[in-house]
């Protein structure tokens, strides 16, 4: 029978299985995320060097050595979902994510023990690679065996739903302190209260896990004699995998890149305070995360493709053209709109009519 007719859950209704697993997902993403946005400051406190670029770029190569680390995750605790159970797994790697976000909370800065800061950062932010990459596997599919087959694209959309108000949440903590410190207050110890937030709130994801009910479908493999193993499926199934792969990187690409990049960008490119590119960041967010399952239902509706394709084309269009405008009009208001689009007999070319007004050519600078 196929998990989809099936229903999730004997003991729980089933949107209270979802909100619990969504809810669990944020808090877990949060840990994750918040060290995008600070990323400025801890470089400054655990990547000292003689070049403020040089700082930076160690700190984001520590940053992307999570995700070097969550393929690792996704496989071995995939693996492990798979024969202890999706609940099992995701308390696993809510309690991972604890140990890190608390290893980067009471860190000691490079000045007072040396190369071992930055050591201890690098090493926390692996754990969280193999915590994130296992909490993607395994909640995506504890949501999608909760659904009804006609409601999947709703159900599983709210992975990414707890990953918007992770960062949205992310982004008001950072907001917060930047704007309630002075700026040595802040450097100095305040910049740790978001990731002390986050330490705070592990043990509340880790009671909402454990009252999470098994889906049906996994309890129905677990009684099949058959057994999954990794390398047969990847061997069946290597061309859908290579296909998800892609499609997973795309979206990846454009979530970082845009989401998590951009206070980063608005600091180090556009001399912006933080703060306006937090506030900025937040409004954006308090968009995506009700967007999402509304697309996701849609997908349920219209089918996965056009949804795929009408939201990855606009990104390869317009994410460098963006770039280059607001970093020529570096100000709040325009990290919050688009370019102002002016009546013209040739519509197509009314973006770059604008972009041609505001940017001025690369020779003549």
């Amino acid at each position: 029978m196929d998990f989809a007719t099936r229903p999730a859950s004997r003991s729980a209704p089933k949107y209270l299985q979802v909100a619990a697993a969504a809810i669990g997902n944020a808090l877990e993403w949060y840990d994750f995320i918040i060290f995008g946005f600070l990323t400025v400051v801890i470089s400054r406190l655990f990547f000292p060097a003689d070049s403020e670029y040089a700082s930076l770029l160690l700190t984001t190569a520590t940053f992307g050595a999570g995700f070097l680390m969550r393929p690792l995750g996704g496989v071995f605790l995939g693996i492990y979902a798979d024969r202890k159970g999706r609940k099992a797994a995701m308390q696993i790697v809510i309690g991972l994510m604890t140990v890190a976000i608390a290893m980067i909370t009471f860190a000691p800065p490079y000045a007072a023990i040396g190369v071992a800061a930055p050591l201890i950062i690098l090493l926390a932010r692996l754990l969280q690679g193999v915590a994130t990459g296992g909490e993607w596997g395994s909640s995506t599919a504890f949501l999608i065996e909760s659904a009804p087959a006609h409601r999947r694209g709703f159900y599983g959309s709210w992975q990414n739903t707890g990953q918007g108000l992770a960062l949205l949440a992310g982004a008001l903590m950072s907001t917060f302190v930047t704007r309630s410190f002075t700026p040595d207050a802040f450097e100095g110890w305040a910049w740790r209260i978001p990731f002390l937030f986050g330490l705070l709130i592990g043990p509340v994801g880790l009671y909402i896990r454990r009252h999470l009910d098994e889906t049906d479908a996994f309890l129905e493999q677990r009684q099949d004699k058959k057994k999954n193993e990794f390398m047969s499926t990847v061997a069946t199934h290597f061309k859908e995998l290579t296909i998800c792969i892609g499609l997973f990187s795309g979206a990846t690409i454009s979530f970082y890149l845009i989401l998590l990049y951009m206070p980063t960008f608005a600091i180090t490119q556009l001399d912006l305070p933080l703060s306006d590119a937090l506030i900025a960041q937040s409004v954006g967010l308090a968009f995506q995360a009700p967007l999402v399952p509304l697309f996701g239902a849609l997908s349920d509706r219209i089918g996965r493709k056009p949804i795929l394709i009408s939201a990855l084309l606009p990104y390869l269009g317009l994410a460098y053209p963006l770039f280059v405008w607001v970093q020529t009009s570096p100000t709040f208001v325009n990290l919050l709109r688009p370019p102002r689009l002016q009546r013209s007999r040739a519509p197509s070319s009314v973006f770059q009519q604008e972009i041609a007004l505001q940017v001025p050519s690369r020779m003549d600078q």
